[in-house]
């Protein structure tokens, strides 16, 4: 069973998040299985994604979809994992090319330099006129030399988008995708663990700077072997045994991850009706229907003639009267 476990380190301002996807990465995948599946690169890639967004959500308490998505100009052009606020996501691939076993991250997406990495946040109850906010980074570093690593990606994000350190260690293959994320609290806020008088140049006066390094460097020593085929419960004490580690009651079943794709028979509706009502009639006319597959899910919503008629038919009802000028 997929979980989420949450814990941080007794008065120092770091805290941690471990998440194994099994049953939820097997339901992705499964689906994937009946157009072919993924090649082995891009199913580490997809998976390695979906544990970071898991990791992502949990650890900013979003009201609405964290969205990641990585394009660029290699055989991989879009893979994109989505988790909403309670934990449910989906995760999906489009590979146009060949991909070796054991491409790296640039080849995959990244060939010349162009791969991008976006993080995006969407409200779940978005007022009108608003939009999503969205953070881009590159798929290199400081020095325009390419990164190789997802977890690289994401640390980078995560220092230019939220000031915060943060470790990230991720695996997947085509059984498990895993994650541990490590990160340092900011001395300032309601976060702060190190005490309201606290101020950021206080930080190596007070050894704070010292702990997280030191915690960074432990969960950096996890190797893909252990995170993918140990219990949560080895990993962590492997890892911290000398630290003093409070752990929270672990995320799973109906409250921890788990696959549920948020494609509806109405959502493909409007997007029938954002393509106009010409465009739809020339497919049917070509076709006899419209035929639309979720790339998430594999679930097939068709369109006949009078369906077709039907969306349109109901968007016009749903438009507001003219106002009387009587």
């Amino acid at each position: 069973m997929s979980e989420l476990h949450k814990f941080i380190f007794e008065g120092k301002p770091v805290r941690g998040m471990l998440v194994r996807l099994t049953d939820a990465w097997q339901d992705i995948l499964q689906r994937r299985a009946q157009s072919g599946g993924y090649p082995a690169a891009v199913t580490e890639l997809l998976g390695e994604m979906t544990a970071a967004a898991t990791l992502m959500q949990s650890n900013i308490k979003f009201n609405g979809a964290l969205v990641m998505q990585i394009m660029g100009d290699g055989p991989v052009k879009l893979a994109v994992a989505e988790v909403q606020p309670d934990l449910s996501l989906r995760a999906t691939a489009t590979v146009t090319g060949e991909v070796a076993e054991d491409a790296p991250l640039s080849h995959m997406v990244n060939v010349n330099n162009q791969g991008k990495c976006a993080i995006t946040l969407d409200p779940k109850d978005r007022k009108p006129g608003q939009q999503p906010y969205q953070g881009v980074v590159p798929l290199f570093g400081d020095k325009h030399e390419k990164l190789e690593k997802l977890s690289e990606v994401i640390e980078h994000y995560m220092l230019q988008s939220e000031q915060l350190d943060t470790k990230l260690v991720l695996a997947a293959n085509d059984k498990v995708a895993a994650g541990l994320l490590i990160q340092r609290l900011p001395l300032q806020g309601s976060a702060n663990l190190a005490g309201e008088g606290s101020t950021a140049g206080d930080e190596d006066r007070i050894g704070l700077s010292e702990d997280y390094n030191r915690i960074s460097i432990l969960a950096s020593s996890l190797k893909r072997e252990e995170l993918l085929e140990l219990d949560a419960e080895t990993i962590l004490h492997r890892l911290f045994w000398e630290e003093d580690v409070r752990r929270f009651e672990p995320q799973t079943g109906d409250l921890g991850p788990r696959f549920a794709c948020s494609c509806s028979r109405e959502r493909v509706g409007g997007m029938l009706r954002s393509l106009g009502s010409d465009e739809v009639e020339s497919i049917i006319a070509e076709q006899g229907q419209v035929e639309v597959t979720c790339e998430f899910c594999g679930a097939v919503q068709r369109f006949d003639p009078v369906d077709a008629a039907q969306v349109f038919l109901d968007a016009e009802r749903q438009q507001p009267a003219p106002p009387d000028v009587h």
